[in-house]
């Protein structure tokens, strides 16, 4: 195995209208190109078979065992794993890095690359989310976190940054972005109401982490605010304190539907769960009693 050699592995499902802006960038970085592909029923196979692509069907159950499964099936073969989803977009700079650093002497084993988020269509300068993520990582040096929502890579190796951008293209509709944020809130709700994932599965929340695990930290401290005031808060932040109204009408539409909307479905299906999974006896000692009768 050739310990420079890279693969990029890109997960799709009806990807037709991204793929070949994703995979064309992601080539200039790397020729070889992994696609595990959930059975799409659009053209995105076509393109990827057009595109030069390694394409293997499998279906989806969720993300991480998505990924995992991926890098158990190349890790053997390339010395380093790039990890895209189809809709996020290298930029120019990003691929340079990427090439000089296969080219030479890595210093670290594992590198993070800083996101742009889109929504409505436009690019968000300040108000995106989750800046930084570690997508590049020496094969056998990094995995995804066992998590049902809001996955990471992680590495036991201290990652680099890339100056470069992935830019995340995903659900230019409304209505799209509405109808993925509605599934997540439901594995969102059910990762906070389930058992607590084993330290070694998951990315440490660290105050004086790097910047994935600082804003692990803070999602933390979060869930202990009340209801309520947790995604009015957030809003908050993101709207006012991370710039958010420099983005301008769409900044106010993210911030509005990230923070106040998404969150608080998150919030009413936990409390929904909760509802649903109290005890009967519970429910029923809080019963009104019935009234005796008259002698």
């Amino acid at each position: 195995m050739d310990q420079h050699s890279c693969v990029v592995v890109i997960l799709t499902f009806n990807s037709a209208s991204i793929i070949r802006e994703t995979v064309s960038q992601a080539k200039k970085a790397s020729p070889n190109v992994f696609v595990v592909d959930s059975h799409s029923t659009d053209n995105t196979v076509a393109l990827l078979d057009e595109l030069g692509c390694t394409v293997v069907q499998r279906p989806f159950s969720n993300y991480s065992d998505q990924r995992n499964w991926a890098i158990s099936q190349i890790e053997g073969s390339y010395g380093w794993q790039l990890h895209l989803d189809a809709d996020e977009v290298l930029d120019d700079q990003a691929v340079a890095e990427i090439r000089a650093l296969l080219a030479g002497t890595p210093r670290f084993d594992a590198y993070m690359l800083r996101r742009r988020d889109y929504f409505m269509g436009k690019m968000l300068r300040f108000s995106g989310v989750n800046p930084w993520h570690l997508r590049l990582f020496r094969s056998g040096a990094g995995r995804c976190e066992s998590r049902l929502y809001d996955q990471h890579f992680i590495s036991t190796a201290t990652p680099g940054r890339l100056q470069g951008f992935m830019h995340d293209k995903n659900s230019a509709r409304l209505t799209d972005w509405i109808a993925s944020h509605n599934r997540w809130s439901d594995a969102e709700a059910r990762e906070k109401l389930g058992p607590r994932l084993a330290a070694d599965n998951v990315l440490k929340p660290r105050l004086m982490g790097d910047a994935r695990e600082r804003t692990r930290f803070i999602k933390e401290i979060y869930y202990k605010l009340p209801t309520g005031l947790r995604s009015l808060s957030y809003f908050i932040y993101r709207y006012i304190f991370r710039l958010g109204f420099l983005d301008g009408t769409t900044g106010f539409y993210f911030a509005f539907f990230q923070a106040l909307w998404f969150r608080m479905l998150v919030d009413a299906k936990m409390y929904e769960q909760r509802t649903a999974e109290r005890p009967a006896a519970e429910l029923k000692a809080k019963a009104p009693q019935p009234i005796p009768p008259m002698e």
